[in-house]
């Protein structure tokens, strides 16, 4: 009888809390929907960025940041606490010679914050996004899924944390055995090395703690290879990692992939394959790059500079020697970047995907685009040329402003602003001599081409706005 008494309050006790719960939810629901309505995902993404960097700006301020305990230049500061929460790894200052272990700490901090706000929002947005998209093509009645749930967030939050972490261990371990082992660095050091070039790698930073990023492991796969894996990893997105557990854990059964992850898997094989092809080919003989390798160093050093434009800065032959046709290529491939919602940044591979469609379902004459079975939304299409319109925009307006600003030449000019852009990072040695506006410039476009696609893309897919009346049709001539 008493335990019969005990089960019944248990059961009793379990029921008031999910009632509680649901009321929870039901109370934040209309908060959570305010919250993700049009004008707010783009204020809010902006400003904690924002305030991110002011607060990384101000530590990194500190004469103990630096390695002579004295304050450095402001916009150094600035300039690196940007770089650092967009994941960039463009530099004005020695970063193992210039910032004191404090200093390199921050770094790394800001790194790991910047990555993991980046995936968490963008994962968040591209649900909430995919969400009203369902709605709007299938209504169901008395249906709430309009708003995530405060549960959902956290989920999807935890989930990325969990698999970001893991990620990182390992290529960690894999980086720190090696240079134990490898390179003689005591157990300590190779710790703190392969820490920080994990983190770096995994979310796409491209920061090195060596003078010359990687060069001096050009030919060792057994670093550049699990950076590269860890960079492609960063830079597939969450959603991908989620659907290829899904088709891991299914492997009998049919696994439905999604336009996106279909999408974003094959664009990548491709660019990684032109990318590799066009820097063996242009850099095959060349004296001050890949021309004094043998054929393995030249096939691995072709490998990692072609996953580097993905958006990680990393790099193990000197840019500032290539040739302009080689540098020409990168800024294509760095402008794409890499995958939806993850570390990676430019226009990402399934914008550069849908847009190859258009013109394709363009030059068809056909009036609506298909791929893989699926049929693409008209507004779609138009977010995708309204993101590479801008983007186009802001690079060509902020290269012709450095060009004012500096002595360069275009090429070189071009590869930094693509690289702010995209937040790669990749530089052919330019960045430090820049005068102060001109880093500022940098700062203003890494700060825009990493939360400009994610905050742009969100806003035009949740705002809806009706028309009360149309004006008469009238076709300008195009071309």
């Amino acid at each position: 009888m008493v335990e019969h008494r005990s089960e019944a309050g248990d059961r009793s006790r379990w029921s008031r809390l999910a009632r509680w719960r649901r009321r929870r939810a039901a109370a934040l629901r209309p908060r959570l929907r305010r919250l993700v309505s049009w004008g707010k995902p783009p204020q809010l993404t902006a400003g904690a960025f924002g305030v991110t960097i002011a607060l990384g700006t101000a530590l990194l301020w500190l004469p103990a940041s630096t390695a002579e305990g004295v304050a450095p230049a402001f916009v150094t500061a600035l300039f690196t606490a940007t770089s650092a929460v967009c994941v960039t790894g463009l530099i004005v200052v020695d970063t193992p010679g210039y910032w004191s272990g404090f200093g390199e700490g921050l770094v790394l901090a800001l790194i790991q914050v910047g990555g993991l706000g980046i995936m968490s929002l963008a994962t968040v947005l591209s649900l909430l996004v995919t969400r009203r998209l369902r709605l709007a093509m299938q209504v169901r009645a008395g249906s709430e899924t309009r708003s995530l749930t405060l549960g959902e967030v956290r989920q999807l939050v935890t989930g990325i944390v969990l698999v970001s972490a893991a990620c990182e261990a390992v290529l960690a371990a894999v980086l720190s055995v090696r240079l134990w082992a490898g390179y003689g660095e005591p157990a300590g050091r190779a710790l703190h090395l392969g820490v920080f070039h994990a983190v770096s790698a995994f979310n796409n930073a491209g920061f090195a703690l060596y003078s010359d990023s990687l060069e001096r492991f050009a030919t060792d796969p057994w670093i550049t290879v699990p950076v590269a894996v860890g960079v492609v990893a960063g830079g597939l997105g969450f959603p991908v990692w989620v659907e290829l557990w899904r088709h891991a854990r299914r492997r009998r059964e049919q696994h439905h992939w999604s336009l996106h992850a279909k999408l974003t898997l094959a664009t990548t094989a491709v660019l990684l394959v032109v990318g590799f092809a066009a820097f063996l080919l242009l850099e095959w003989d060349n004296p001050k790059t890949m021309g004094p390798l043998d054929v393995p160093g030249k096939l691995l050093t072709a490998f990692f500079q072609a996953v580097m434009p993905r958006t990680a800065g990393f790099n193990t032959l000197p840019f500032g020697d290539m040739h302009s046709q080689t540098l020409f290529v990168t800024d294509m491939l760095m402008f794409v970047g890499g995958g939806s919602a993850g570390t990676a940044g430019g226009i990402k591979v399934t914008t550069f995907a849908l847009l190859a469609f258009i013109i394709y379902t363009n030059i068809r004459g056909e009036s609506s685009v298909h791929i893989a079975g699926r049929r693409l939304s008209t507004g779609v299409a138009e977010q995708a040329i309204t993101v590479l319109t801008l983007a186009i925009g802001l690079v060509f307006l902020s290269t012709f402003c450095l060009l004012v600003l500096t002595t360069f030449a275009l090429d070189r000019i071009l590869f930094e602003a693509v690289s702010a852009f995209s937040t790669v990072g990749l530089s052919t040695g330019i960045t430090a001599d820049l005068p102060p506006a001109g880093e500022l410039i940098l700062v203003f476009l890494m700060f825009t081409g990493r939360i400009g696609p994610i905050t742009l893309a969100s806003a035009l897919a949740l705002r809806t706005r009706v028309r009360r009346f149309e004006l008469p049709d009238e076709r300008p001539i195009v071309g």
